[in-house]
């Protein structure tokens, strides 16, 4: 099993772009972490609406790749792109296509 999160993102008005763009930075660092499954960055219909989903090998492989310093600051970026607070959903992940057996 693996650690799943889907994240719904609230944009400022019009900052949708500048944010994905900030997330997928974000994706290319995580391209050394290997507890880092899949990071994928991703609009809909929804005006000024980011979502991400990401697998991990486990929750605390989640929350160890906030604390590097380039990551942090990333984040820092991205806080005054966000409208509120994202809509966020934990999940448990048994498997499927795409995923390491």
């Amino acid at each position: 099993m693996t650690y799943g999160l889907v994240s719904k993102f609230p944009t400022q008005p019009g900052k949708g772009d500048d944010l994905a763009d900030c997330l997928l930075r974000a994706a290319k660092l995580l391209e050394r972490d290997p507890g880092c499954i899949h990071y994928l960055v991703s609009t809909s219909d929804e005006p000024d609406m980011v979502w991400v989903l990401e697998l991990w090998t486990d929750k605390p492989a989640h929350d160890a790749s906030l604390e590097p310093e380039d990551i942090r600051t990333l984040i820092q970026q991205a806080r005054p792109l966000i409208a509120g607070i994202p809509e966020q959903t934990h999940l448990t992940v048994h498997g499927g296509k795409g995923l390491p057996s």
